[in-house]
């Protein structure tokens, strides 16, 4: 795995001090993106807890500290830089991540990666006002992708219309080569469901 974001050694020191302070054995630090490939991408530094991380996250083992990555931020996360400016005031924090607003896809990334950007930059975000959103689970045989609705798409009645008209529509358009898409939810449990 290439080391796709950069955390300079002040910036190491600077939340080694922050983590000691938190008294929490093994805790570490996650970095993700929120809305990642559209123009409102805020990149999130948050504590974290053992336990907290995501089981696909990406774990950078630093000399200073652990750092876990989220997985569907790595490719928004290229040549993102993590700085720590010392001033008088005690210093700033800085994440600067010039791919986290557009990723570097195009026509020759594997088709996952094409997926993923289209849900995150065109699919959730218009899903996120209902609190759902979809996630690629595996691009099956036959180049079917199988999605997961989660949040407030989950058991919601329209879901099917929603899935198989906007979802569908949209990835299909982006990309020709997708045969069609499958979806594992299960909409039986409607625990979360919007109305």
């Amino acid at each position: 795995m290439s080391q796709s974001i950069e955390i300079t050694d002040s910036a190491q020191d600077y939340l080694a001090e922050l983590l000691a302070k938190q008294n929490v054995e093994g805790i570490a630090v996650r970095i993700f993106i929120t809305q990642p490939g559209t123009p409102y991408a805020e990149t999130c530094l948050a504590y974290c807890r053992p336990g907290e991380e995501e089981p696909s996250d990406e774990k950078l083992a630093l000399e200073k500290i652990d750092v876990f990555l989220d997985k569907h931020s790595l490719a928004f996360l290229e040549e993102a830089v993590v700085d720590f400016n010392a001033d008088r005031m005690g210093g700033q924090l800085t994440i600067k991540a010039p791919n986290a607003k557009m990723p570097k896809v195009n026509a020759d990334s594997p088709m996952e990666d094409r997926i993923n950007y289209v849900l995150y930059s065109e699919i959730n975000p218009g899903l996120a006002s209902h609190g759902g959103e979809v996630k690629l689970i595996q691009l099956a045989e036959e180049n079917i992708a199988v999605l997961q609705f989660g949040g407030g798409c989950q058991g919601c009645a329209a879901v099917d219309l929603t899935l198989k008209e906007g979802v569908e529509k949209t990835l299909l358009e982006r990309i020709p080569e997708l045969a069609g898409i499958r979806d594992v939810t299960d909409h039986t449990d409607t625990t979360n469901a919007y109305y």
